[in-house]
């Protein structure tokens, strides 16, 4: 499903509407997203172990992949399917002996840190940040089309990317040999989150 899945919605409390992240992941959901990042950094662990809880409870009745951030012990404590891992968080190679059996994502920004992560086990990696977004302070050049393609030659397993992308980006990442996408406001500032991630894997599957 990892890697059919086309829109990998990566959730914000603080950038999504009155319904919060709980109201965005059961409108994408509906819309038919099957592939969920919890990714909430402003909130105390036990806050979000419990939307984590319920957030499973969405994905598993759904049929969808739920995928943690940076918390390892979140994603064991709420049964998720995996988790994702930056390049401050805890280790790869660690979380792969603790959780032998969980999808493992990491964050990678460049060619050596891609063929790192490949070799250090991951599951998949996310390459970004394409473009400029405001989820993600970036004092570096940003990707861009041309950085995915370079970094993508030397990737071997699955990936994201990440980082500003639109809709009208669609065409070209999957021309340089993106097939997963992920997003943040897209779709969880969008006036109708569910509408706009609807749209999106619409467009993908056209494009693709």
């Amino acid at each position: 499903m990892f890697t059919t899945a086309g829109l990998y919605l990566v959730t914000s409390e603080a950038l999504s509407g009155p319904g919060g992240t709980r109201g965005v992941v059961r409108a994408a959901l509906a819309a038919g997203v099957r592939l969920i990042q919890l990714r909430e950094k402003d909130c105390s662990v036990r806050v979000f172990m419990d939307l984590a809880k319920d957030v499973r409870d969405m994905t598993r009745e759904a049929g969808a992949l739920l995928i943690i951030n940076d918390r390892l012990d979140v994603a064991l404590g709420v049964d998720a399917d995996g988790v994702h891992l930056g390049q401050d968080d805890f280790p790869v190679t660690d979380a792969r002996r603790l959780a032998p059996d969980l999808i493992i994502g990491t964050s990678t920004h460049s060619v050596e840190e891609a063929v790192a992560a490949q070799r250090d086990g991951v599951s998949y990696l996310n390459i970004g940040p394409l473009f400029p977004t405001a989820t993600k302070v970036w004092n570096d050049a940003f990707l861009g089309v041309e950085g995915l393609r370079r970094i993508a030659a030397h990737v071997r397993i699955p990936f994201t990317v990440m980082g500003g992308i639109k809709a009208d980006h669609i065409p070209a990442l999957l021309a340089a040999g993106a097939r997963t996408l992920a997003v943040v406001t897209a779709v969880t500032a969008a006036p109708d989150p569910g509408a706009a991630a609807a749209d999106l894997l619409r467009r993908i599957r056209q494009a693709g």
